[in-house]
């Protein structure tokens, strides 16, 4: 606690506002918009690669964050003040750090696998201050960050020589898909069936749960995606800029469209379920349904060369 007494002694409203900023790099959104970027328009298995290590990395946080149950920093001391802004988006428990996993793993990913200089200096930036203004917030310890920082690197160094083996072999991808859903699987068993105390959050815990059938979806999604990949589709990722522009801004756009449409049409169902199919959904999407759309781009991208 002391370095976030050191760290609320520095803050104005100034610093509040940049800070603020720079955490919402660590949000889900944030991740989406990079990985399906390399998905969509630079290397479908570096895409496949940023999607596993922030699918497993999401899930590891949720099982430590409900195993220690450790309260956020303003609780564990009620004379610790936090930035009210940040207070609505620091849900659950407090350890590990999310937002740091979130982007450590994406941001860490993208300085692994791209070799441009100034890309990797800034991606390491962002994996230093996304923590750091963790904690400046007031939202998480120095405990939660640096756990999250090191969990997010082991994946991510771990992770990139497999996907480099998966992307000639793929066996390899399909026994890294499968111990990804094994994983995923238990996690909801244990989540479920696990006798917490009864000093537990009901809430917090309930978060987890939902975290866990969420990322079971996205999984279960991945694996539908790549063997519609493997099997019919077998999409190309380059193209000129203005195509790689429309094929991210315009699939993102969908993206989004399609996980509020599958909300409501899907409210008949339970919660849990509603959340599984909806990022199943979400993925086969990213990973099959948009890229049919890329040799029609490439198409028009031919003719408008002709015309010229």
């Amino acid at each position: 606690m002391e370095f976030l007494y050191f760290l609320e002694g520095l803050r104005n409203p100034f610093l509040d506002a940049v800070m603020q900023l720079i955490t919402r790099i660590g949000e889900e959104t944030a991740f989406m918009a990079v990985a399906v970027f390399f998905l969509w328009c630079v290397d479908k298995y570096k895409g496949y690669y940023l999607l596993m290590v922030g699918f497993l990395g999401t899930q590891i946080n949720q099982l430590l964050k409900v195993s220690f149950r450790i309260e956020r920093p303003w609780v564990l001391d009620p004379e610790f003040t936090v930035v009210q802004s940040a207070v609505p988006e620091a849900t659950g428990y407090s350890f590990p750090s999310g937002h740091t996993q979130s982007a450590v793993g994406t941001f860490g990913g993208v300085a692994r696998c791209v070799k441009r200089r100034w890309i990797r200096i800034v991606c390491i930036a962002v994996c230093l201050l996304v923590p750091l203004s963790r904690m400046y917030l007031g939202v998480h310890t120095l405990a939660d960050t640096i756990t999250s920082v090191v969990i997010a690197l082991v994946l991510v160094f771990s992770f990139y020589p497999l996907i480099a083996r998966a992307s000639a072999r793929p066996k390899v991808m399909w026994i890294l898909l499968a111990a990804i859903v094994a994983w995923s699987a238990g996690q909801i068993l244990f989540m479920e069936l696990f006798p917490f105390p009864e000093e537990a959050s009901g809430e917090e815990l309930f978060n987890g749960l939902e975290n866990s059938y969420k990322m079971m979806g996205a999984v279960l999604g991945f694996v539908a995606a790549f063997w519609l990949d493997r099997r019919y589709i077998r999409y190309e990722t380059g193209g000129c800029w203005w195509v790689q522009l429309i094929k991210w801004i315009v699939g993102l756009g969908l993206a989004v469209a399609l996980q509020v449409l599958a909300g409501k049409l899907l409210g008949f169902l339970p919660v849990l379920i509603r959340q599984l199919t909806s990022y199943f959904l979400l993925t086969v999407f990213a990973g099959a349904i948009w890229p049919l759309s890329f040799k029609y781009l490439r198409r028009l991208e031919g003719k408008k060369s002709g015309d010229a």
